[in-house]
């Protein structure tokens, strides 16, 4: 495929990557239908391709992948491997272009106009990746090939698993035509429900749809929506180091089991506040507004905030403002899922602090990090986290990069 305007983009999506990697980590579980799971909860994280073909996906109860799949394997999920192959396949994706954009764990887009002169071609680019995901770590993915980062990751999509599909240029209105709107990246179900109040289904609905009508009804976006059905998009591939400053950092957990005991919601809430902390210092910021967020039983979910004098990266602090926040609730449901995050954000110099006692703090602190970095999340922590069973494990994030920071909260 020649490039066109310049750009020739790969999106590429590891096929039912946590549960892949469980399986090559257990030979046991290869071609066998599992599903993946937090520890001690009851929803799908993701499931294989055999659990798949029984109806078997993500977001299902336990109770529904047993019924849908009585042969269903429960796996607990490890973060930590899944975060450890994620980085170490970018860096395969580097070998191939400087221009990498980590989408998630498990998806990048792959700007290789500038590589096509020294490998020859965008497909050749595609089967040399996949080979050599496949080799060193036993596992497929899907590419797709475009002109730009919305049809590209349109084609990942349409052929799974281990698929490698092209829209070409002069193909896109055809391709478009009937492919469903909420198949294109960054159309949500409630934009996707109110299209459909339009009589819009299609791509090709979308992009004939008079912009005038979809820019009353939606603002300025009305028109963006309009370029999308055409299959049209200028953004650029951001490498992960370019990405623009962060405006939040966060972490949030759906914990193992509802609780309503104030000594465990505190081990949690100290343990986010420290996840929270380490990230801001290892970015070198740091913020004056603590969010805290909790989500009942229910799900009805709810926070608040509180702005300090001076900004923190302090586990400590984000912790003690966390906690100074929960005691303004009146907790009326058991929780199941915490959220601290820090916004208000300013970089940082790095230099020791005035005084002596700030001095030891952050001597310590970067201690800490130092051997947590090099050893793994909690390693060393504090005391009243050493009970915890988890250390970490329970979290990851849905948009997890390898590094750098996006303009989203990290939760």
């Amino acid at each position: 495929m020649e490039p066109v305007n310049g750009r020739t983009i790969l999106h590429v999506d590891q096929n039912a990557f946590f549960a892949s990697v469980e399986q090559q980590s257990n030979p046991e579980l290869r071609d066998r239908p599992i599903a993946v799971i937090g520890r001690g909860r009851t929803v799908v994280t993701t499931a294989s391709y055999e659990a798949r073909a029984f109806g078997v996906k993500t977001g299902m109860t336990t109770w529904e992948a047993k019924r849908a799949c009585p042969p269903i394997i429960l796996v607990v999920g490890n973060n930590a491997a899944y975060t450890r192959i994620s980085t170490q396949i970018k860096r395969i994706f580097l070998d191939y272009t400087p221009l990498v954009e980590t989408f998630s764990i498990d998806e990048a887009f792959l700007d290789v106009t500038g590589s096509l002169r020294l490998f020859g071609s965008p497909e050749r680019i595609a089967h040399l990746i996949k080979a050599r995901i496949r080799h060193h770590f036993g596992l497929t993915c899907s590419i797709g090939i475009a002109p730009n980062k919305l049809l590209a990751k349109l084609a990942s999509e349409m052929k799974k698993p281990d698929g490698l599909t092209i829209i070409r240029p002069e193909e896109t209105a055809g391709v478009l035509e009937t492919v469903p709107i909420e198949d294109l990246c960054g159309i949500g179900r409630k934009t996707h429900r109110q299209l459909a109040l339009l009589g819009i289904r299609t791509c090709g609905d979308l992009g004939r749809f008079p912009v005038e009508i979809l820019r009353r009804r939606f603002g300025v976006i009305g028109e963006r929506l309009v370029t999308m059905g055409q299959g049209s998009d200028d953004s650029p591939v951001v490498p992960d180091e370019e990405a623009e400053e962060v405006k939040s950092v966060g972490h949030s957990a759906t914990l193992d089991r509802d609780i309503t005991d104030r000594h465990e919601i505190l081990r949690y809430l100290l343990q986010l506040s420290e996840m929270v902390g380490r990230r801001a210092r290892r970015y070198g910021v740091a913020g004056k507004t603590v969010h805290l967020t909790v989500r009942y039983q229910d799900f009805t979910t709810f926070g608040r905030q509180q702005t300090r004098p001076r900004p923190t990266n302090a586990s400590e602090e984000i912790y003690g403002e966390a906690v100074r926040i929960l005691d303004t609730f009146v907790l009326e449901q058991p929780v199941r899922l915490l959220g601290v995050r820090i916004t208000n954000l300013s970089y940082q110099r790095e230099q020791l602090p005035l005084f002596a006692e700030e001095r030891r703090r952050a001597l310590a602190t970067g201690a800490m990090d130092a051997v947590n970095d090099r050893y793994g999340d909690f390693s060393v922590t504090f005391g009243s986290l050493l009970d915890s069973e988890e250390k970490g494990s329970f979290v990851i994030s849905p948009a997890w990069r390898p590094e750098g920071i996006r303009n989203v909260d990290v939760k």
